[in-house]
């Protein structure tokens, strides 16, 4: 299964056009950023400790809806 990392890159841009844009250039930029879960927990503590870079954790919320509609309904 695709991680919610792997399913964030898709929406890097050299000129982000969104917050959720924004948020994946930056989640590249964070080599601590947790690249092989799938686990909302994990990665939204990990967020809320080091993720200064999101404008607000509601940026989080609707890329992880995006991420399970698209990748975790498929199981």
């Amino acid at each position: 299964m695709k991680s919610f990392y792997h399913f964030l890159m898709k929406f890097r841009h050299p000129k982000p056009k969104d917050d959720i844009s924004q948020f994946a250039n930056e989640a590249y930029l964070d080599h601590s950023f947790p690249r092989n879960t799938d686990n909302y927990e994990e990665l939204s503590t990990y967020l809320e400790m080091n993720g200064h870079y999101l404008k607000s954790m509601s940026v989080f919320d609707q890329a992880w809806e995006g991420y399970e509609n698209e990748i975790l309904k498929r199981i």
